[in-house]
């Protein structure tokens, strides 16, 4: 069984993604109407899982919603609320639930979020957790006990941050990630695109894995400063800030910059991942000022193509 997010891939389709959050609360509609509005635009939808330490519904739950509605998730998974046992015990349940896209993370830390009296865990970081994954898909769990009632069949992907400092440092995580499993790669919010394509001439041409750069919605020069100032890594250059400065219509331009990036995402790599917080919405304009076509979406409930 083969699901349309992995058949893209197999197919070396260029790949389009869209991150969206689950709801911070128990109704999902306002998360089932912004997923349908991506629907035919995009391989698949990217389920956050407690994205900066942020309390919000599970992100298993949350795909399977989806996948009742016949939207194919991509179910984010980290490391920082879970112990060995319960990451083996939801990844388990994700598979019976249909959910076959995963993406491994270690989390953003407990200090980040709104709930810092939290304890974080941590019990594995994003590698291992993709060793764990591989496992199970053998049949076997962390231990090598053998599983009685058949493996899992889990298509798993991890993060990677071109724009990181150590040189060595991202090539020797990647290399890592690559050997424990991933198959695809979505990266942090892209600003610096000849350090992308550096990245990809240098440490990733070799691996034969699809990188999905990540676009960024910005909607203002406040909000692009905010950035800069507390999200780490990330560096918007001052021309990009001036220009919604100077726009007449911040947010217009910001969508006309995220198409710019799109059209050179796809001359450097295999995708991109867009990332339009609040305004997912815009990502259909987004993909169209790019010249994106439309993606053929299956229709099965079940995500699952035969």
């Amino acid at each position: 069984m083969v699901n349309r997010f992995r058949q893209a891939v197999l197919e070396r389709e260029f790949l389009i993604t869209a991150e969206i959050t689950p709801p911070k609360g128990g109704n999902p509609a306002r998360m089932i109407e912004v997923a349908k509005m991506l629907k035919g635009w995009v391989h698949a939808v990217n389920i956050t899982d407690g994205s900066r330490a942020v309390l919000r519904m599970s992100s298993i739950a949350a795909s399977a919603i989806l996948l009742q509605h016949g939207i194919e998730p991509i179910c984010q998974m980290t490391c920082r609320d879970r112990n060995a046992i319960g990451l083996q015990a939801d990844l388990m349940g994700a598979h019976a639930l249909g959910i076959r896209n995963l993406l491994a993370l270690t989390g953003d830390p407990v200090k980040a979020g709104d709930c810092q009296a939290a304890k974080a865990v941590f019990d594995l970081e994003s590698v291992r957790l993709l060793k764990v994954i591989d496992k199970l898909n053998q049949g076997f769990d962390s231990n090598q006990r053998s599983l009685p009632d058949e493996p899992l069949d889990l298509f798993a992907g991890a993060g990677v941050d071109p724009q990181l400092k150590s040189w060595s440092g991202l090539q020797r995580r990647f290399e890592k990630k690559i050997e424990a499993g991933a198959q695809f790669f979505q990266s942090q919010l892209i600003t610096d695109f000849e350090r992308l394509d550096k990245f990809m001439h240098q440490i990733a041409a070799g691996a034969d894995k699809p990188i999905l750069a990540g676009i960024f919605l910005l909607k203002s020069a406040k909000n692009a400063e905010f950035i800069n100032r507390y999200v780490p890594g990330v560096k918007i250059p001052q021309d990009i800030i001036k220009r919604l400065a100077d726009a007449p219509d911040p947010l217009q331009e910001g969508v006309n910059i995220a198409a710019e990036q799109v059209r050179l995402a796809k001359q450097l790599c295999q995708g991109v991942h867009l990332m339009a917080v609040k305004r997912e919405d815009l990502i259909p304009q987004i993909l169209d000022l790019a010249g994106m076509s439309p993606v053929a979406c299956s229709e099965a409930i079940s995500g699952l193509l035969v």
